[in-house]
């Protein structure tokens, strides 16, 4: 399989339930650019662990926004899936009035090209970084029993524009507000010298 990563993300038309519920026909990830975007995949409505994750980037949607970014969740359900399931209160296995777009992959044309979809028809939980130019910058995939860090998400989203505002790259586990490394030997050996002990 190989990566996305530096390269254009597959854009595609498909129908998308909203999030005031409306049936967009037309929701097209090109529309998205000149913003920040992270788009997930997930295997099925009215499963176990894919609630818990919709609802956790929902929880987050404000942090997103604030840094330009939108969430887009797809899977191969359809519209009308997405939106029952939308409807159906929390406490009754429902994911309630998420604010992000579900795009209904039925063809499974979106998650095949992101390269997500397994032989059994379902997508793994893959999770794609795509820039203000529409280029991937980062993605993780995890397979159907393991859950993604929404937490992971943002702060890639903040690495990312960190790296491009200041030209600095972040090294493990950076977080914002902590210092990064000039991208030359002698930054790194600077930065190694401080902070390996």
């Amino acid at each position: 399989m190989s990566t996305l990563v530096t390269k254009q993300a597959p854009d595609f038309t498909a129908v998308a339930v909203m999030g005031d519920n409306s049936f967009k026909e037309d929701f097209t990830l090109s529309d998205y650019r000149g913003k920040y975007v992270i788009l997930f995949f997930y295997p099925l409505d009215f499963t176990f662990v894919c609630p818990s994750e919709i609802i956790a980037f929902d929880k987050e949607l404000d942090k997103f926004k604030a840094l330009n970014c939108e969430v887009i969740g797809v899977s191969i359900d359809s519209q009308f899936s997405h939106w029952a399931w939308k409807n159906t209160p929390v406490e009754q296995g429902g994911i309630g009035q998420i604010q992000y777009p579900l795009v209904a992959d039925l063809d499974k044309s979106i998650s095949r090209r992101y390269g997500v979809l397994l032989d059994a028809g379902v997508a793994l939980r893959g999770t794609f970084l795509i820039d203000r130019e529409g280029v991937v910058r980062h993605c993780v995939i995890n397979d159907l029993p393991l859950g993604r860090s929404v937490e992971e998400a943002l702060r890639m989203v903040k690495a990312l524009q960190f790296h491009e505002e200041h030209g600095d790259v972040c090294p493990a586990n950076w977080k914002e507000g902590e210092e990064a490394m000039k991208p030359t030997a002698e930054g790194v050996a600077e930065y190694l010298a401080k902070h390996s002990k």
